[in-house]
């Protein structure tokens, strides 16, 4: 495709954007910023740090995304991320949980944009690396674009430059998280008059986006898109995208396997169990013959007791491809 490639990156999902799911999006596509699960402050500072932050050199370029308001508390976790090698970290304004609502993480944040815009000041001014901030396009009673905009202008005041928005509003009375993923409706336009009336700001597009055209239509309007839930359940995505960057053959599916057993391999001598690893890779053969059958063998065995490399092996058998 004669495009010049923009940025490209995995959205952070909980339970879904682990390190064993990390490394093997990175296999998938060597150019997309990975961004971990939200980690809230409270873990970082109360709880095991190593298992939170621990991540693998080949992860890079990866964003740790924190969930927090105290100003004191999320300095410290982002100077925590900079210690452990993280090369973006991300405050997310975005998430519509309740759990989250009660200790003012996620997108309740958005009514109050004086508040992030002192926190987000706060933390560049501790760390060297890029601090950013991921949103939706508006919340209960804040839902215009004027709403949106007053937020954006309040946080940008203060230092920031990089925005993220997730195109649909959150619905935080009424809605579960799972339906304000679908029932909000997207607002693509909203993104794109933002990044036109501020140019000056780096407007990263998230948000439904399911295809490689899809990709480079939105690269027309901003200045990059986050894929969220199709790059976890259809990661063969990814591998497509790299055509954006003049990449002839593309590695096929079994290639992205067989890269992905060294890693598999270590993890299992550690102790990890076998259905850990493999639940991020369900979706690999996703619409081709085999797919299915391969799913279904992973999805029984690799969660019973002694489970190795011999169930992934036999999955892969399943697709018609020895691995």
């Amino acid at each position: 495709m004669n495009i010049e490639p923009k940025m490209l990156s995995v959205a952070p999902m909980m339970d879904w954007t682990t390190r064993h799911a990390r490394n093997f999006l990175r296999l998938c596509n060597p150019h997309a910023r990975l961004y971990t699960e939200m980690v809230t402050t409270q873990a970082l500072v109360y709880g095991d740090v190593s298992r939170h932050l621990r991540f693998e050199a080949e992860e890079h370029p990866i964003a740790l995304q924190l969930g927090g308001s105290d100003i004191k508390d999320l300095v410290h976790c982002t100077k925590l991320a900079e210690d452990w090698g993280y090369d973006e970290v991300n405050l997310n304004v975005g998430c519509p949980s309740d759990r989250v609502q009660q200790g003012r993480i996620g997108a309740c944040l958005m009514a109050e944009p004086a508040h992030v815009a002192e926190a987000l000041a706060a933390m560049q001014a501790a760390v060297k690396i890029p601090v950013t901030v991921k949103h939706r396009i508006g919340i209960d009673g804040l839902e215009h674009y004027d709403d949106m905009l007053n937020f954006v202008d309040t946080v940008a005041a203060q230092g920031c430059t990089h925005f993220i928005v997730h195109a649909r509003i959150a619905i935080l009375a009424g809605l579960s998280p799972k339906e304000n993923r679908d029932v909000p409706p997207l607002r693509y336009t909203d993104v794109y008059r933002l990044k036109q009336e501020r140019p000056q700001l780096t407007i990263e597009i998230n948000g439904g986006i399911k295809t490689v055209d899809e990709i480079v239509g939105h690269w027309q309007h901003t200045d990059g898109v986050m894929i969220g839930r199709e790059a976890y359940q259809n990661p063969y995505l990814l591998v497509e995208a790299q055509k954006l960057w003049g990449v002839g053959e593309l590695p096929s599916r079994m290639d992205v396997l067989r890269a992905y057993l060294p890693f598999v391999e270590r993890e299992l001598a550690a102790g990890t169990p076998l259905n850990q690893i493999t639940r991020h890779i369900l979706g690999l053969f996703q619409g081709v013959p085999g797919g299915r059958r391969y799913r279904q063998v992973l999805s029984t065995q690799a969660h019973l007791p002694g489970a190795g490399l011999d169930v992934l092996i036999a999955a892969a058998a399943a697709t018609g491809i020895a691995l």
